[in-house]
């Protein structure tokens, strides 16, 4: 058998947390068992399906290098197969008309709530003669639901979980105008693209009981369930936008990178041991459902953003250039110059060893572009004292015939020497004189990027300043 999973969002917004999580699941799940992964668009909300959330959903999937095989399937344009299926379980006598009046199907709920019971139809129409159907009255289809025994679901997170069936009612199949449901819709595609696997949340597991039914009344075989416990917030409350429940664009612009959002978002409710820093193929090799844990996970900023360093450390130079450029540019106001770019590129690896997010690592990057406005720290260093031994260290650097961090850092401590002072008492002057501000790479290096013509320059104008 070839595993074959899906992610299938709603276009009523973007890609939030949650539903990244799972299309990550699932993806992982199809690829450790070299099988394939879908992705399902269910726009059959058209009120509240936008083309702008397509879009957002389809561009944070790329952006998490999360892709699926095959073309991205729309539900809405399947509309008539579905409408297909309900006919035949008509015909089939597993399902029927129901023509209750919204005035009816209240006085139900009432009735229920009365009695303490879940509010739920009860079946007024299931078992009677059509002969007694109102004229002029368009009905719903519903399906014929069983009415004893229970359901048990051997769900690959939650284990075994039964439901006594009289607790199922007979839900809508087609609405009074035709068009499908969603309950519908949903078997009726997984079964169509062959789906054996549905990772999803468990705030569908009760979707799972009634869908099952409808798959066994079809004579379909019924996917494998998953269902995976939520994400709260730090606090442990349900994760809301103050927790950081935001689309997947929103942590891109916020200086994410991508194998860094997989990496926390694989680690939200699944573990590999005591590994927390997972590479795409790790993830791929160890990723399994035994793993995941039936308790909601917490999502925490901190944990994200320091794992984001972590990648930021370990990732490639031009690719970091390339993303900090526009954000430059946009400080800037204008476009990087060759030279700067450049410049800004041999200082990377430095640069990054601080930068927690793309943001960070644009902003540090300015040095190497010009200086820094004086803050109340750097100010407290521009004194006749430092003027002076950043005087003596221009005479010992202008004479100066190499220009690597490694000679510059034996220039100047033979300049601290020859001054009675400890580097120290130098490095930071010259940083301030350097950059503007009293946080940067090591001077050695700052010097070094910024080259002979322009690190003088530099130190001369903090002189006069």
């Amino acid at each position: 058998m070839t595993v074959i999973t899906r992610f299938a969002p709603s276009p009523t917004g973007y890609l939030h947390i949650g539903g990244a999580r799972t299309a990550l699941f699932n993806y992982l799940f199809a690829k450790h068992h070299g099988g394939q992964f879908m992705l399902r668009i269910e726009d059959t909300d058209r009120t509240r399906s936008t083309p702008e959330a397509v879009d957002a959903i389809l561009d944070s999937m790329k952006w998490l290098e999360l892709d699926w095989d095959g073309e991205t399937v729309y539900q809405f344009s399947r509309a008539e197969r579905h409408a297909a299926v309900a006919k035949q379980l008509l015909a089939e006598g597993k399902a029927y008309h129901c023509y209750c009046s919204p005035e009816e199907l209240e006085h139900m709920r009432e009735h229920a709530k009365a009695n303490n019971l879940p509010p739920r139809y009860n079946g007024l129409w299931r078992d009677r003669d059509p002969s007694e159907a109102p004229v002029g009255v368009a009905p719903v289809v519903r399906f014929k639901a069983p009415q004893d025994g229970e359901t048990v679901i051997d769900d690959l997170v939650q284990g075994a979980v039964r439901i006594q069936n009289t607790q199922l009612d007979d839900m809508v199949l087609l609405r009074a105008d035709g068009t499908p449901t969603y309950m519908l819709s949903v078997v009726v595609d997984d079964h169509d693209m062959n789906i054996t696997h549905i990772i999803r949340g468990d705030d569908h597991l009760t979707n799972a009981f009634r869908q099952y039914h409808l798959y066994k009344a079809c004579g379909w075989d019924v996917p494998a369930f998953a269902h995976i416990p939520l994400i709260h917030g730090a606090d442990g409350a349900k994760l809301s936008k103050r927790h950081g429940a935001l689309g997947a664009e929103n942590y891109r612009d916020m200086g994410f990178l991508p194998e860094a959002m997989c990496n926390y978002l694989l680690r939200l409710g699944w573990s590999h041991g005591d590994d927390e820093v997972i590479t795409r193929l790790q993830a791929i090799d160890w990723f399994n459902t035994e793993s995941i844990g039936k308790s909601p996970a917490r999502f925490d900023m901190a944990k994200l953003t320091n794992l984001n360093a972590h990648y930021i450390r370990e990732a490639d130079n031009t690719r970091l250039m390339d993303l900090c450029a526009p954000l430059i540019e946009d400080n800037l106001q204008h476009k990087l110059s060759t030279e700067h770019y450049d410049r800004i590129l041999r200082g990377m690896d430095g640069l990054k060893q601080r930068a927690k997010t793309v943001l960070d690592l644009a902003d540090s990057s300015l040095i190497y572009v010009r200086l820094a406005e004086h803050d109340e720290k750097a100010l407290k260093f521009v004194t006749p004292e430092s003027k002076a031994l950043v005087r003596e260290v221009i005479t010992d650097l202008e004479t100066a015939e190499t220009f690597t961090e490694h000679d510059l850092d034996a220039q100047i401590r033979t300049t601290a020497e020859r001054l009675g002072e400890k580097l120290g008492n130098l490095a930071q002057p010259l940083r301030v004189a350097l950059t503007g501000s009293t946080i940067s790479p090591s001077v050695f290096e700052v010097m070094a990027v910024l080259g002979k013509p322009e690190s003088l320059a530099r130190l001369k104008e903090f002189i006069s300043y």
